[in-house]
């Protein structure tokens, strides 16, 4: 077994699921594994708390000119719910390893320490200072990168997530909010003298479904039209009430350009219009949102992107800038300025899924792919 691969398993043997999702995880229990990686390599780390007991880890590598390059990647996982193999047991069969957090992003993660760690232990000197960031939070509400972000300079960055092996300059972004619809409690022999909650609810519920019809007239290039979806629906309270309340959680993804206050003041004339069509009809949103994420779109001429487009051909991969319609930790460090694309090992479509797992083999050209950005960007 590689180098990369066993600390890959050692990875995923740290129980780390995201606090928020129980399952007694914490992504405190993978720090002391990375800043003793470095310290065996001679390379400084140091820490950012984001909640108590819960902290950033970076990694620093000096380089040749004040220059920065940050490759980042979560720690955080998914709860192990449903899982269909053991979470925590890194079994390798078949050329992919399984466990939770394998390719969701321990993989990733793995690759980038090795990347830098190689660099060290070579004596190579890299164009420019590399900070290898591991974060707390991504798969709950980004605290993590956003601490990350504070004050943050820096002129390029890789986001590790699983790509298939692809350049991911565009992913669109989250908007995640509640709507609860008032009604009057009555009892159910007399329904006339209430009025129903859920009833209008329903009303609610097929014009959004509507308005996702629309969002199909609007697409972006690398990645389709935006997309909204009623997840969650809650009302009444006994069978033989009229509810005076009803609620949804919607999970709304936005493209490019769209802001998630255009998108609320677009429900907001949904519920209008429903107002005056049905007398007793009362909605209100919610605020905050649950979870405001905009977009991710890199410019493809942006250096970042030109830099890795040279590597992966030099790999003999795609080298074809592709979208995503996932979020992640990237648009954030978009947002900070700083040009970014998401690269790294396996399929979104085995991430949080009841078997886990990463091809080995991808795991070991992301490491070089890392290498050789970071000592290609310049």
């Amino acid at each position: 077994m590689s180098s990369v691969i066993e600390t890959l398993a050692s990875l995923v043997r740290l129980n780390s699921v995201n606090p928020a999702y129980g399952d007694g995880g914490t992504e405190e229990n993978v720090v002391p594994f990375i800043r003793d990686f470095f310290a065996r390599r001679g390379i400084e780390t140091f820490t950012e708390e984001v909640f108590a007991g819960r902290h950033n880890i970076i990694a620093r590598l000096p380089g040749k000119t004040s220059r920065r390059i940050v490759l980042e990647a979560h720690m955080d996982t998914v709860s192990i719910k449903g899982m269909s193999i053991p979470p925590f047991d890194p079994v390798i069969k078949e050329g992919r390893m399984h466990g939770r957090g394998s390719v969701d992003d321990k993989a990733g993660l793995a690759a980038m320490m090795h990347a830098v760690a190689s660099l060290k232990q070579e004596g190579i000197t890299p164009p420019c200072e590399v900070w290898m960031a591991a974060v707390v939070d991504e798969e709950f509400s980004f605290r993590g990168v956003v601490k990350l972000c504070e004050g943050l300079q820096a002129d390029a960055s890789i986001v590790a997530e699983p790509t298939e092996m692809r350049a991911v300059i565009a992913s669109k972004g989250v908007l995640r909010w509640r709507i609860k619809v008032h009604g009057k409690a009555a009892h159910s022999s007399k329904p006339h003298l209430g009025v129903n909650a859920i009833t209008h609810m329903a009303r609610l519920v097929l014009a959004l479904e509507a308005e996702n019809a629309n969002l199909a007239s609007r697409t972006h290039p690398l990645l389709g039209p935006g997309t909204l979806n009623v997840g969650v629906i809650n009302g009444g309270v006994q069978v033989n009430f009229v509810p005076d309340q009803c609620m949804i959680e919607i999970d709304q993804r936005l493209l490019p350009g769209e802001s998630a206050v255009a998108a609320l003041a677009r429900c907001q004339e949904i519920i209008d219009g429903l107002a005056q069509q049905h007398p007793g009809f009362e909605a209100v949103i919610e605020e905050p949102p649950l979870l405001v994420d905009e977009a991710l779109d890199t410019p493809p001429d942006a250096s970042t992107v030109v830099v890795a487009q040279r590597v992966l051909r030099e790999l003999g991969l795609n080298d074809e800038p592709c979208g995503v319609p996932f979020g992640s930790d990237a648009s954030k460090l978009s947002r900070a300025g700083i040009p970014t694309i998401v690269f790294g090992p396996g399929s979104i479509d085995q991430a949080h899924g009841a078997d886990e797992f990463v091809p080995i083999d991808e795991v070991l050209t992301a490491t070089e792919f890392y290498r050789r950005f970071i000592l290609s960007f310049h």
